[in-house]
């Protein structure tokens, strides 16, 4: 019989260890089920191995080794780089932190579209219909699904699932992304388009929205139109339509009232004076909890004082101007840098808006009524309101001018007052004609109640009778009358209680307006210049009463930096590039060359 030596028996612990771990793990990738047994397996394997590295160390003083104290501080060492790239990996793709330096921030996503994300109440999903994936998409994509899991999107091969192609209605010519969400699906873009964020965030905020609203602009007394031009409002109008909004135009001189579907009515810029009828309706559509947002240039008078005084606003004639370096716009177009604590301009922080021939907004308090100022400019000496608008050189005059900030534009809000109907006055019947009401001073049998009588020409049989009644008398029907058509008791008195309820009561429904002495900003040729598009859509927003809609700054569209060069410009760099800059380096070195000689 072979004896087995000791050292035998270690290399045999050895081996049964990497067999017992690696049973383990096979049953358990296999199974899919990690149970009790590939556990022990496991478990057994890496105490076995323990031991074997025990035994050895104790038989031949392995750890005393130098060498193996060197391998065991490289095998530690190595394990904890490993261990550090992977937790800042991890920290990394978990908490990213990103600083995007361009212009427009194309690579990160405006403050309306993260909150826009962040408030999503269902889930949304972005179907991209393309073969190759477009980088820049993909990044933006993956920008918005950062800021909330209920977003998600997905590259689909049309070639490959024909099932979504036909579910979406989609071929060459029609869209090439979808948003879905719940039941309802959208186009986002058309396949010759390019994804952005803004047509994204449009979409997002229009499939959350529950209803299409409509926007009147009052027309009639030299407005802006709402076409394509400079002065028109076209670009406001898209921007409408693509938050679902419908803009329609409006005259009220054939109307009585402001039609019922009216989310918010627009004043933009009306030169014209409104008919005393025009301004009784509008009273009457913000009494009844409607919105009004009224755009006023300097130098317009549209006659709407007797609306504004209810609010506490004076529209104040004086010209705005703003002398703090603005050299290519001019004195005449206010920097708003200042904004006021409110909805439609929390975000704004410092950015820039601008505001073409304003006048400054004057309010005083009312009862009831809420003021914010949202629009202000620089304080004196930069900006004041100009009273002399033929002078060609504008300095401040104490006596007739007024020193800045000038507020102008404010948002107010107001408490809807019910008034109860009015109550329609009980008819008395009459009698019959055969009936005789006798007025006798003596009191009746029967319990009768006392009341002022009084004879109507239907009650009495003849017309020329005159039935004689005593102030206090008390009315007995005959025999013959029936009990029900000889009462002719006269109306009780509103008791205290009736009184209190035909009381007019203010209900939790608010009507809200929005003054801005101003209307130019939000035409074509300033409606894409900074935050002016932002106040306008905001105050839009607010106004219909959303508030479930993020109010912020919008994505903007990245701005197009190509560089058109005429042929003597393209020839002139090339010779500037290629022969002119090379030579004076040539020439340089070698100068140096010679003086080191």
């Amino acid at each position: 019989m072979k004896i087995i030596t000791n050292q035998k028996i270690g290399k045999y612990w050895f081996w049964l260890s990497p067999f017992l771990i690696a049973a383990g793990l096979t049953v358990g990738f296999a199974s899919e089920k990690w149970g009790i047994i590939p556990f022990a397996l496991i478990i057994t394997g890496v105490a076995i191995a323990i031991i074997w590295l025990l035994w050895q160390s104790k038989r031949s003083n392995w750890w005393g080794r130098r060498s193996t104290q060197v391998g065991t501080n490289a095998i530690l060492a190595t394990t904890a780089v490993v261990v550090i790239l992977g937790l800042i990996n991890f920290l990394g793709t978990r908490y990213s932190l990103r600083q995007d330096l361009t212009e427009t921030q194309l690579f990160t996503l405006a403050p309306q579209s993260q909150e826009l994300v962040r408030s999503l109440k269902a889930p949304v999903k972005v179907w991209v219909f393309d073969i190759i994936q477009n980088p820049q998409e993909r990044e933006l994509l993956e920008n918005y699904q950062r800021y909330s899991s209920k977003f998600k999107f997905e590259y689909v091969d049309p070639q490959a699932q024909p099932g979504l192609v036909k579910k979406f209605g989609v071929d060459e010519d029609n869209g090439k992304v979808y948003l879905e969400s719940g039941k309802q699906r959208i186009k986002v873009i058309d396949a010759n388009e390019q994804l952005s964020e803004a047509r994204l965030t449009n979409r997002l905020q229009q499939i959350s929205s529950a209803d299409t609203l409509k926007v009147y602009f009052l027309q009639g007394h030299g407005e802006h139109p709402l076409n394509r031009g400079n002065n028109a409002m076209s670009q406001a109008v898209q921007a409408l339509a693509d938050r679902y909004y419908v803009a329609e135009p409006l005259t009220l001189t054939d109307k009585s009232q402001v039609p019922n579907d009216a989310a918010v009515v627009i004043i933009a810029g009306a030169k014209q004076d409104l008919f005393a009828n025009e301004v009784k309706t509008l009273q009457n559509y913000l009494n009844r909890g409607g919105n009004l947002l009224l755009m006023v240039d300097p130098g317009t008078d549209p006659k709407l004082d007797p609306l504004l005084k209810e609010w506490g606003i004076t529209l104040d004639p004086r010209l705005a101007v703003d002398i703090s370096g603005n050299a290519t716009l001019g004195p005449d177009v206010p920097l708003v840098t200042t904004y006021g604590q409110h909805p439609i301009t929390n975000n704004f922080g410092n950015n820039i808006s601008f505001y073409e021939s304003a006048r400054p907004i004057d309010t005083k308090p009312v009862k009831g009524v809420q003021s914010n100022a949202l629009l202000l400019t620089k304080p004196y000496p930069n900006s004041w309101a100009e009273s002399d608008l033929e002078s060609e050189k504008l300095e401040f005059n104490e006596k007739s001018d007024r020193q800045g900030p000038l507020t102008l534009g404010v948002a107010l809000t107001r408490k809807v007052v019910e008034k109860p109907p009015t109550p329609k006055p009980e008819s008395t019947p009459s009698p019959t004609p055969t009936t005789k009401a006798t007025a006798s001073p003596q009191p009746s049998p029967s319990p009768t109640p006392t009341a002022k009588a009084t004879a109507s020409p239907q009650a009495s049989p003849s017309p020329t009778a005159k039935p004689t009644l005593s102030p206090k008398a008390t009315t007995t029907p005959s025999p013959t009358t029936s009990p029900t058509t000889a009462q002719t008791s006269p109306q009780p008195s509103p008791s205290p209680t009736s009184k209190k309820d035909n009381q007019s009561k203010a209900t939790n429904r608010e009507t809200r307006l929005v003054v801005i002495g101003n209307s130019r900003f939000a035409t074509n040729t300033w409606f894409q210049r900074a935050l002016n598009g932002d106040v306008f859509l905001n105050s839009v927003t607010w106004l219909s009463q959303q508030d479930t809609q993020p109010l912020s700054i919008r994505p903007k569209e990245p701005k197009n930096r190509r560089i058109n060069l005429t042929t003597a410009q393209a020839g002139l760099l090339t010779i500037s590039s290629l022969i002119v800059l090379p030579l004076i380096g040539i020439i340089g070195a070698i100068g140096l060359w010679l003086r080191r000689r």
